[in-house]
């Protein structure tokens, strides 16, 4: 029997079935403001149980990327607005991930006046692309004062209520993939001396205080959390003391009560494999939902559901490329491929132009 389009009890939420479509950076936000071209893709992706967004910035220093939304002006939180109304209208909720690039970033890339914060002064490795100059490295970041990080505490607990105010069922915390809450995790982009720097306890407090704060402006079963362990992506190598971390982090968001943490595994892309241990870890110390990543067809996706392994899949390319893709699944059709060369390039093409079954 599929476990995979039944329904499922997330918090307060009833999902329509038990697929997530993970976020992804799109890059169609003109001026960082979401528009009806954002609204027709997510719209055309509304079968899904639960969407999340794209990274969307809770801040103007965290608009590292060309081209991504953000979550802190009246203007965009017009934008999601018309957004929300269509993916509840086609059945889906809604989730936006908050996601502050940190020193993944490029000055060419932010509005004026902001700045490129991170936990230290230590640049990441590799290059970033702007649209005024093509690929740059990236420049070193400003070390965050303890006024910096109260600052940006309290504009992630204010994007928060924002996107509710935008139609938003909740929020997923991105604290993967190399950006700023998990710089504050990493010992190799955090080597503060400081309360938020140190051991596991203290790196860690930057991300707890800032679900905190989110749960305390919404309500914890309208907040989640993305996290990456064993992710290498945006310079962040792995370390001795990883599993042990990551352990405490689940220890810690379970006090919090989070609705659900999102695990992220890139092994289908070549970054090393998260080792069934620490899913398990998730999964025994982790009471709320778990939901997991990296790679699925529906062949695994059902046989992780029905094992007790997650209570959610998430999909990335595959919702990418295919709209409608629970209905393929479904009916085991044929899956469009998704264009990779126009990922991150305005416009509709390779975006909403994606052929449903008909």
């Amino acid at each position: 029997m599929s476990v995979l389009f039944t329904n499922y009890q997330l918090g307060a939420l009833t999902l329509q079935n038990r697929l997530v479509m993970s976020p992804m950076t799109r890059s169609r936000a003109i001026d960082n403001i979401p528009n009806a071209l954002m609204m027709r893709y997510y719209q055309q992706r509304a079968s899904a149980g639960l969407i999340v967004t794209e990274g969307t910035s809770p801040s103007p220093n965290g608009l590292g990327y060309p081209r991504i939304p953000g979550i802190f002006a009246d203007a965009q939180v017009a934008g999601w607005k018309p957004i929300t109304d269509a993916v509840h209208q086609g059945g889906a909720k809604f989730f936006m991930q908050l996601m502050h690039t940190g020193r993944v970033a490029h000055p060419l890339n932010l509005p004026t006046g902001a700045r490129m914060v991170a936990p230290s002064a230590v640049a990441a490795a590799g290059e970033m692309y702007t649209d005024a100059q093509g690929m740059q490295p990236h420049p070193i970041p400003s070390a965050m004062t303890e006024a910096d990080i109260q600052l940006a505490i309290g504009e992630y607990a204010q994007a928060a209520r924002n996107a509710l105010k935008a139609g938003f069922d909740g929020v997923e915390l991105h604290g993967a993939n190399g950006y700023l809450l998990e710089q504050f995790i990493r010992p190799t982009s955090n080597q503060r001396r400081d309360g938020y720097g140190g051991p596991i306890e203290q790196r860690a407090r930057f991300v707890l205080e800032v679900a905190q704060a989110v749960i305390d402006a919404i309500g914890k079963d309208k907040v989640g959390i993305r996290l990456s362990p064993y992710g290498v992506f945006n310079d962040m190598p792995l370390y001795e003391a990883m599993e042990g971390d990551y352990t405490y982090l689940a220890q810690r968001l379970n006090t919090l009560g989070l609705v659900y943490v999102h695990l992220v595994d890139h092994s289908a892309m070549g970054a090393p494999e998260v080792p069934t241990s620490i899913k398990a870890t998730f999964r025994e110390q982790f009471q709320g939902s778990l939901i997991l990543s990296g790679g699925y067809d529906v062949v695994r996706a059902e046989s992780d559901l029905a094992t007790d392994k997650a209570d959610l899949i998430a999909v990335g390319r595959p919702f990418l490329a295919n709209p409608d893709l629970p209905a393929r699944w479904q009916k085991n059709a044929p899956l469009n491929a998704p264009d990779m060369d126009t990922f991150y390039t305005p416009g509709e093409k390779g975006y909403t132009d994606y052929p449903g079954l008909g």
